[in-house]
C-alpha cells in the first residue's frame, strides 16, 4: 500500500484527479490496485470522487479537507488525454460561460474523440453528463473552432442575448480565441443549414474585420 502512496504522491498533485483506469504500476494487478486504492481511501490518505476516480486531499480549514472541482474530472477524463487536446465543453454550459444565457445547467455536455457512441449518458459523482463524439477529431489547434460552431448552431434556441449586443459579444469572442470566418469555413460542411443561417443572422459571417 506504502509503495503505491508513494507513487501517487510522487506523480500526482492534490486535489488532481486520479482515474484508476489509467494506473498501471509494475508488480500490482488490477485486482490487488482496487484494493490497495480503497485501504488508501479507508485511511483518508486518499478520496474517492466518484466510481474509478480518486485524488489526493488538500489540506483546508476544513476537516474533510478542499472538494475537487467537477470541471477537474471532467477535463482530465474527457478533454485531455495526458498533455493533447482530445474533447471540449459544449451545451448549455458553454452558453453560460459566454454570458448568453443565465441558466445553470443541471448537466454538462462534452464532445470527446473518447466517445466510442455518437450519444451517451452517463454520471459523474451526482451530475448528469451527456458523452458526444465530434464530427471531425478533436485538436489543440481546432477545438475553439467546433466548440464556436457547436454554439452558433443552438445560438437562436438558448441565448438570452439578441441583437447588437450578441453580435458585440460573439466578435469579442472570437477576437480573443483568434478566430475568423476563414478558420471557421473548413468545418461548415459538417454542420446542418441553420448554422449559416444563424451566422448570417448574427452578422458573425459579415465581420469583416476578423475574415481578412
Amino acid at each position: 500500500m506504502e509503495s503505491l502512496y508513494n507513487y501517487l504522491l510522487a506523480n500526482y498533485k492534490e486535489n488532481e484527479p486520479i482515474l484508476s483506469a489509467s494506473l498501471s504500476i509494475s508488480g500490482i494487478s488490477p485486482t490487488n490496485m482496487r484494493q490497495q486504492l480503497k485501504k488508501l481511501t479507508d485511511s483518508g490518505k486518499l478520496k474517492r470522487f466518484d466510481s474509478g476516480v480518486y485524488y489526493l486531499p488538500k489540506k483546508s480549514i476544513f476537516k474533510s479537507g478542499s472538494p475537487l472541482a467537477p470541471e477537474k474530472v471532467l477535463e482530465c477524463k474527457y478533454l485531455r488525454e495526458k498533455d493533447n487536446r482530445c474533447g471540449y465543453l459544449s451545451g448549455l454550459m458553454f452558453f453560460n460561460q459566454l454570458g448568453l444565457t443565465t441558466q445553470v445547467p443541471m448537466q454538462y455536455e462534452v464532445v470527446t474523440n473518447k466517445a466510442t457512441n455518437e450519444y451517451r449518458e452517463t454520471s459523474l459523482a451526482k451530475s448528469r453528463v451527456i458523452v458526444r463524439r465530434p464530427k471531425v477529431p478533436v485538436t489543440e489547434c481546432n477545438y475553439k473552432a467546433l466548440q464556436f460552431l457547436d454554439m452558433m448552431k443552438d445560438v437562436d434556441i438558448y441565448s438570452e442575448i439578441t441583437g447588437i449586443e450578441l453580435q458585440k459579444r460573439l466578435y469579442r469572442y472570437m477576437d480573443d480565441s483568434n478566430l475568423s470566418i476563414t478558420s471557421l469555413e473548413p468545418f461548415f460542411s459538417y454542420y446542418p443549414d441553420r448554422l449559416y443561417k444563424n451566422l448570417v443572422e448574427t452578422r458573425v459571417i459579415y465581420n469583416g474585420i476578423l475574415a481578412q
